[in-house]
């Protein structure tokens, strides 16, 4: 069997270790335990968080324990790495929310069969934190961290540089709480490795040292810790990853609908998706080689970006949505989105260019198709709106307009669908989905 490390190195996940001589032999007993930590600033996590979370899956697929660490009592904090502004800071209330919502992400990756030796868990490190002193954490914790450095960790040095934003003190202690973390952990469930994506090395190293310094004499032999990063998730094209125009994907559909999930995997550009397979998907290496070599025979068919859609949106969603989120794409290629249900009008309608009108204004005679079409992103102008009805190029509802009758074409009630939307294309792939309410 592939052993963890060989795992995240044919695909492209391992970034750095902090013992590369130790740790091979260390993993080679299962069961060792690895966690890694999510700050629940949000009720849902995007794509780029899906990352970590499969790290923990190959760990739990090589005969590991994963355990996930929800940051309840960092989250009331927040880590300052990768921000050049100091993150609102949230209730407990909201924090606890935000845990208890991000739970069912967990659930769809890992394997938390209490039947299993190597059953996934998930702790709250709200348990421990909020119940620490401040005395006594910087008596016990705080005397071991020098402060000159932390600052010289990337995340504060970088804050400490810019002399408009700066760093509180606050976030400046958040490495403490995360090392202490990793020490509770250690004491508590005999956990020795922590996983994360390179931006938290220095996290990682700062529990590794206070470990050290915490196990008593008895202890001397037994391996103190160790850390896994994996690189951080960038596109070829330099543009940052995992963002649309309409903002972040999530992983949860209340926050991106499986649909436009869907639609984001297949419009990745063929100079990532190489990378994609390997991160993204649990499929092995010899599958990942034979969709290369089939895609590269005919790009044009985008079968590594259809692979990856359908992999991810089933892990993520289920085999249903998929189904659902496929005949949503496949109707909007045929132009047959009359047969959507109300529900997968709605994604389509957010994932599509789309606007806003009044419904009285369909009433009477309707709203001629020539006067709205500049109201759309389908054409600039009403000369351009009267040129492309003349050449035959728009559809309602996917339906082509007659050219003969195209400028007297009106829209009226009877052209909604669900009762409120109608969708115009133009050519064979412009959409423009209006609402009327």
């Amino acid at each position: 069997m592939t052993t963890f490390l060989e795992e995240l190195a044919w695909r492209g996940m391992l970034h750095q270790t902090t013992d590369d001589e130790g740790l091979p032999g260390f993993l080679g007993t299962s069961g060792r335990v690895a966690y890694c930590g999510f700050d629940p600033t949000n009720t849902s996590l995007t794509i780029g968080n899906f990352i970590p979370i499969k790290l923990l899956a190959h760990w739990q697929r090589c005969g590991h324990t994963p355990v996930v660490l929800m940051g309840g009592g960092t989250g009331l904090i927040g880590d300052p790495s990768g921000k050049d502004a100091e993150r609102q800071l949230l209730d407990r209330e909201q924090v606890q929310h935000n845990v208890d919502c991000c739970r069912t992400i967990f659930e769809r990756v890992l394997d938390f069969d209490p039947s299993l030796p190597n059953a996934a868990r998930i702790v709250d490190n709200a348990d421990w934190l909020c119940e620490l002193g401040y005395l006594d954490m910087l008596r016990d914790v705080g005397k071991h961290f020098s402060v000159n450095m932390m600052i010289q960790k990337d995340s504060v040095r970088d804050r400490l540089e810019n002399r408009e934003q700066g760093i509180s003190y606050t976030e400046f202690s958040y490495m403490i709480l995360q090392a202490y973390d990793f020490l509770h952990l250690r004491r508590s469930i005999d956990c020795t490795v922590q996983i994360a994506g390179s931006d938290q090395y220095g996290n990682i190293v700062a529990g590794i040292d206070l470990i050290r310094r915490d196990l008593i004499e008895s202890e001397a032999d037994v391996p103190r810790g160790y850390g896994i990063t994996a690189p951080l998730i960038t596109k070829s094209d330099g543009t940052k990853f995992g963002k649309t125009e309409t903002g972040a994907v999530w992983l949860t559909a209340d926050r991106t609908s499986p649909y436009a999930f869907h639609q984001f995997w297949l419009n990745a550009s063929d100079a990532d998706v190489g990378k994609y397979l390997r991160w993204f998907t649990f499929l092995d290496q010899a599958e990942i080689e034979d969709i290369e070599s089939r895609h590269a025979e005919a790009p044009h068919q985008r079968l590594a970006q259809k692979t990856i859609a359908d992999e991810m949106t089933r892990l993520m969603h289920g085999e249903d949505e998929l189904v659902r989120a496929e005949a949503a794409a496949n109707a909007l290629f045929s132009g047959d989105v009359a047969s959507l249900d109300e529900a997968l009008m709605g994604e389509v309608f957010n994932d599509v260019a789309h606007s806003d009108h009044a419904r009285d204004t369909l009433a009477g005679e309707g709203v001629l198709l020539v006067d709205l079409l500049p109201e759309t992103t389908l054409a600039g102008s009403k000369r351009e709106a009267r040129q492309f009805l003349e050449n035959g190029s728009v559809s309602v509802n996917g339906v082509k307009v007659e050219q003969a009758a195209a400028l007297d074409r009106r829209l009226g009630p009877d052209d909604l669908l669900h009762g409120q939307s109608i969708l115009l294309r133009r050519g064979k792939k412009t959409w423009h989905a209006t609402r009327w309410s």
